[in-house]
């Protein structure tokens, strides 16, 4: 069972992480044979069941945190409650979608498949995602990026973090029908906003709990800051997904 990692940083999470373009909902959707009900777990803020609520009558969002919960938007078919991947306390055979995004590295997998095979009904389409390490396109700030990650905070990230770098590769996915796509996310954001998105790390809030509240961001923020250059530029995160029939 996934340890919650992320209710210190929620608001920072809301306002910071990546939303997920609408290119990813168009492939996967037409996938999906029926529109009753969805479960986004691991929701998060909601960022992704707010999507799937314009499609899906029912949408249930599950989140081991209550903090980062509290900062989803309430809407009238999307139900949020605190629960694991593991363990729900949804009916068997109810969904017709069941959704994750940059989280399954979390899992007990086994435990969450079982899970996963329970609620799932006929034909219901499972979709997991994530994405991998941000890019700029410039050389020192990527080499820069690369380094604060693996050697600056690179001690202080759960072992399981190494499977988005490498995409799932090593997570199975036992389910029928399997499909691929990758997509990318643009945003044009300064400087001042990039430390902040690094605020959002796991492996920043671990540095955080284990050196007296220190802020790694803040150390590093005058040499960040330096290359970035006035104003905003692009960043470019790079969007991998799988999709497969449960039963």
């Amino acid at each position: 069972m996934a340890l919650d990692r992320f209710s210190a940083q929620a608001a920072h999470y809301a306002r910071y992480r990546i939303d997920y373009p609408p290119e990813l909902y168009a492939w996967l959707l037409p996938q999906v044979a029926n529109y009753l009900r969805a479960w986004d777990c691991a929701t998060g803020n909601g960022q992704v069941a707010a999507v799937l609520a314009q499609s899906f009558r029912e949408v249930e969002a599950t989140d081991l945190s209550e903090k980062q919960l509290a900062e989803a938007p309430p809407l009238p078919n999307v139900r949020y409650r605190v629960a694991t991947a593991e363990r729900t306390p949804f009916p068997d055979e109810h969904f017709d979608l069941i959704t994750v995004a940059q989280a399954v590295h979390w899992f007990d997998q086994a435990a969450y498949h079982a899970e996963v095979r329970r609620v799932a009904g006929p034909g219901t389409v499972l979709a997991e995602w994530g994405y991998n390490l941000v890019q700029t396109g410039d050389a020192a700030l990527d080499a820069w990026i690369l380094h604060f990650h693996n050697e600056t905070v690179g001690p202080y990230w759960d072992s399981n973090r190494w499977h988005v770098l490498d995409e799932y590769a090593r997570l199975p996915f036992p389910f029928a029908r399997v499909r691929r796509a990758r997509f990318a996310v643009r945003r044009q954001w300064s400087a001042a906003w990039f430390l902040d998105y690094l605020r959002t790390w796991s492996a920043v809030a671990n540095y955080s709990k284990q050196h007296d509240g220190a802020d790694v961001v803040a150390q590093v923020a005058g040499e960040l800051t330096r290359l970035w250059g006035d104003g905003e530029r692009e960043v470019v995160f790079p969007v991998f997904t799988r999709a497969g029939i449960v039963k």
